[in-house]
């Protein structure tokens, strides 16, 4: 069909721009996919689509920021390989005029490629194209053994990846396993309906990791109900169910999915939503004791700028009238990489060595140690997302219209907030 897409980064305004997998997503069902270094995109969906369109301002600051719709279109090229390729939406330029493309033209260390069966992760620098078949070759042979590996990943609940080590910790490490799952059965999805469509509409969204190196994520939904006003009876007891068995119908909150990096083995460590659901209310209290620990010492210095804006949040949210984010989750974001604690009478020449990573693999990130002084907040993020079955009086169209505050979701927050200054008061110095 397509032609190989190689030429697609330069030329990326009249051919597109090709997705590639976006490896922080720890939680949702929905496929999320890079577009560049700060934008993602996953699927349109009408209802979340005219949240963003129509969000109050006040809100806007805890929610990744909205950048247009783009047309994605499912396609192989000369080998075989399924790709996803965003167009601007009817050939509309100016429909992604606030997109910054220059991370699209810039050259890729990795470019993604996705095999009928399984995402495959080839090195694109300096490969040619017998290269790239001898890759292929070698794939088919360990294709049994990586549909066990795949088998494996799907049924595991926590998991321990290790980080290369290439002089920093912000090199490639492997996929969160959530993120190859649903970027798989979007894949597969899209693939059965290539017949009778191969357009669809996905709306791009702020890369809320961007600016860490190694992104800490902590997906948590939100609320003491999770099914949507237009939910049919089967998913509303469905909904209900998993609620009643979980910490959302006890405190209005439970972890849908975690990644975290363990300073003291290099690991990351992901948590996925199932075991996430089996979690007492302690269970979930140790989860978030986790989130904020190294592997060596808790992140103290953390802990307030998240309780700031987690208090922040919910002040704006008792202001809201009719808003109910029914199924909606809150992201807390941390850089696992600390900074380095230099000693109060180091040389100028010692801090001068200490700007620049060492490429030694035994120094840079894995040399470095917590600052004793605090962050700001802009260190730490707090946002929600998925909005998909979010209701408010202001659509016009819905057919129940909810008055007042969305107290299962403030009673979440109100829950959280408590539980992690728990943690801060049980594990002050």
């Amino acid at each position: 069909m397509s032609p190989a897409f190689g030429a697609m980064e330069v030329e990326h305004y009249a051919k597109g721009v090709l997705l590639e997998p976006f490896l922080h997503q720890v939680g949702g069902h929905s496929c999320v996919l890079r577009f560049n270094d700060k934008t993602i995109c996953k699927p349109l969906i009408q209802r979340e689509h005219l949240f963003y369109e129509t969000l109050p301002a006040e809100i806007r600051k805890f929610t990744p920021q909205y950048k247009g719709v783009v047309s994605v279109s499912f396609e192989e090229d000369e080998d075989g390989n399924l790709c996803l390729i965003a167009y601007p939406l009817n050939g509309d330029q100016d429909n992604l005029e606030n997109v910054d493309y220059s991370d699209c033209s810039e050259p890729k260390s990795k470019l993604s490629r996705w095999s009928h069966k399984k995402a495959l992760l080839l090195e694109n620098d300096n490969l040619t194209k017998e290269r790239l078949r001898q890759h292929r070759k070698e794939d088919k042979m360990k294709s049994h053994k990586l549909d066990e590996e795949l088998d494996w990943v799907k049924k595991s609940e926590v998991l321990y990846y290790s980080v290369e080590k290439k002089g920093n910790v912000s090199s490639q490490f492997k996929h969160n396993p959530w993120s190859m799952k649903c970027h798989q059965q979007q894949l597969q999805r899209m693939k059965e309906n290539a017949k009778h469509r191969n357009q669809y509409k996905f709306i791009l969204l702020e890369n809320l990791t961007c600016r860490h190196q190694v992104p800490c994520v902590l997906d948590l939904k939100m609320g003491t109900r999770q099914h949507g006003d237009d939910a049919t009876e089967e998913k509303k007891a469905n909904q209900i169910r998993k609620c009643q068995q979980s910490t959302s119908a006890i405190i209005g909150v439970r972890v849908c999915g975690m990644q975290v990096y363990q300073t003291g083995t290099g690991q990351l460590m992901f948590m996925n939503k199932y075991h996430g659901r089996k979690l007492s209310v302690q269970g979930f209290k140790e989860a978030l004791y986790q989130f904020f620990h190294n592997g060596k010492n808790l992140r103290r210095e953390l802990i307030e700028p998240v309780l700031k804006k987690l208090t922040e949040l919910k002040v704006v949210l008792e202001t809201q009238d009719s808003y109910r984010f029914y199924s909606s989750s809150l992201l807390i974001i941390y850089d696992g990489k600390e900074t380095q604690e230099v000693p109060m009478d180091s040389d100028p020449e010692d801090l001068e060595d200490l700007s620049e990573e060492s490429s030694d693999e035994s120094a840079g990130a894995y040399a470095y140690k917590p600052s004793k002084n605090k962050p700001s907040a802009s260190t730490v993020d707090v946002r929600m997302i998925d909005f998909a079955h979010t209701t408010c009086k202001f659509y016009g169209e819905d057919s129940i219209v909810h008055e007042g505050q969305d107290t299962g979701y403030i009673f979440g927050l109100q829950n959280l907030i408590a539980i992690i200054k728990e943690i801060r008061d049980e594990n002050s110095e």
